[in-house]
C-alpha cells in the first residue's frame, strides 16, 4: 500500500519532476538550504547527469566519518541503467539515516518505475513542469516580484514579459534587476525605461559584438554605453542573455522545424536566426567559461568591485575569447 506523500523539506527521499530548469534548479536549492540551515555540516553531491554508476550509490549513502547529513542529487534519474535504477529502488526501500536523496527527473514514460517506487514509498514530490502558455508565465512574473517583496502592475508584468521573451531565467533575473534598482511600485513605464527596445538598446550592442568574438568593437561599444549613462547591470543582463541564448540555441533539436523551436525556446524566429548566425567559433566549455566571467562581473558590480567599468571590460573580453575558442 502507498505511503501518503511527505512534505516534509527533509524527507528521505524528494522526487523533483518535470522540465523546467530553473524550477527543477530552484527545487534542489531549496532542499539543500534547508538541510543547511538545520545542519550548516551537510555534505551535498549534486550529480550530473550520468554520473551515478553502478556500484556508488551504496559508496555515496554509507555512514560519514563525521556524522554529517547527506543530500544526494541525482540529475536526469529518467536516464539511468538498468543496474543503476535497481540499487535505487532497491535503497528507496530501505533508505539510509541523515541521508536526503534527491531524485531530478523529467517525467514522461522513461524511467516511469522509479517515480513509481518513490511514490509508493511517500516521497516528497515538487512539480517543474515546463510552462509553455502566456499566462503561465505572467503569474511567474507576478510571484518573483511577490518573492522580492515588491508591488509590480498587472500592465509592468505583461510589459516585461513581452520585452524579455520567455526564458524564464532572463525573466527571473530581469524582475530581480528592477526589484534591486527601483522604488516603489513597477509599473509600464519603470519597465519601458529598462527594457522597452532593448534589441537595439546600448547593451545588447555591446553583446552582440562580445558573442561574435569582435573584441575591440565590443570595448568601444562598452565605453559608449558607460558615458551615457547605461546601467552596468543592464550590460551585465545583456551579455548574459546573449551567452545563454547561443547555448540553449547550440543544444536545441535541430530536427525540430523554425516554429516550433520557437515556440519550444521561448524566442521569436528572428532572434533565433541571429543566434544561429553568432554560434560560429562556440564550444560547450566556451559557453560555461562566458557564464562564469558573466557571474564575476555581475558580483562586481553589484558592489564587489571598486571598478565596475574595469570589471565589465575584463568580462567583455572573456565573453570575446569564448567565442573564438573552436
Amino acid at each position: 500500500m502507498a505511503r501518503k506523500p511527505s512534505e516534509d523539506l527533509l524527507s528521505p527521499l524528494t522526487l523533483i519532476v518535470g522540465q523546467e530548469e530553473l524550477l527543477l534548479d530552484r527545487a534542489v536549492a531549496q532542499t539543500v538550504a534547508a538541510a543547511r540551515a538545520d545542519d550548516p555540516d551537510t555534505d551535498v553531491r549534486d550529480l550530473a547527469p550520468g554520473t551515478l554508476q553502478p556500484g556508488m550509490l551504496s559508496e555515496l549513502t554509507s555512514p560519514s566519518l563525521f556524522s554529517e547529513r547527506k543530500v544526494i542529487v541525482v540529475r536526469a534519474a529518467q536516464d539511468a541503467g538498468a543496474d543503476v535504477v535497481k540499487e535505487l529502488k532497491a535503497y528507496i526501500e530501505d533508505p539510509a539515516p541523515d541521508v536526503l536523496l534527491l531524485l531530478v527527473h523529467a517525467g514522461g514514460a522513461k524511467g516511469k518505475a522509479l517515480l513509481e517506487a518513490g511514490k509508493k514509498a511517500g516521497a516528497r514530490e515538487v512539480a517543474c513542469p515546463k510552462l509553455t502558455k502566456p499566462a503561465e508565465k505572467l503569474a511567474f512574473v507576478r510571484a518573483e516580484f511577490r518573492g522580492a517583496g515588491r508591488s509590480a502592475s498587472e500592465d509592468a508584468c505583461r510589459a516585461l514579459l513581452d520585452a524579455v521573451g520567455g526564458d524564464l531565467r532572463e525573466l527571473a533575473s530581469a524582475a530581480s534587476q528592477l526589484a534591486a534598482d527601483t522604488e516603489g511600485t513597477i509599473d509600464e513605464t519603470v519597465v519601458a525605461r529598462y527594457y522597452t527596445g532593448r534589441a537595439e538598446s546600448t547593451g545588447f550592442q555591446v553583446a552582440d559584438l562580445a558573442v561574435t568574438g569582435r573584441t575591440a568593437d565590443a570595448l568601444g561599444q562598452l565605453r559608449w554605453a558607460l558615458a551615457v549613462g547605461e546601467k552596468p547591470t543592464g550590460i551585465v543582463f545583456a551579455l548574459a542573455s546573449g551567452v545563454r541564448a547561443i547555448g540553449r540555441v547550440a543544444t536545441a533539436d535541430r530536427s525540430l522545424r523554425p516554429a516550433d523551436l520557437a515556440r519550444e525556446l521561448g524566442m521569436p524566429p528572428w532572434k533565433i536566426d541571429r543566434v544561429r548566425q553568432q554560434l560560429r567559433g562556440w564550444t560547450g566549455d566556451g559557453v560555461a567559461t562566458a557564464l562564469r566571467a558573466i557571474a564575476d562581473a555581475d558580483a562586481a558590480v553589484k558592489g564587489g568591485s571598486g571598478d565596475p567599468a574595469y570589471a565589465l571590460e575584463q568580462c567583455v573580453v572573456a565573453v570575446s575569447q569564448a567565442a573564438r575558442a573552436r
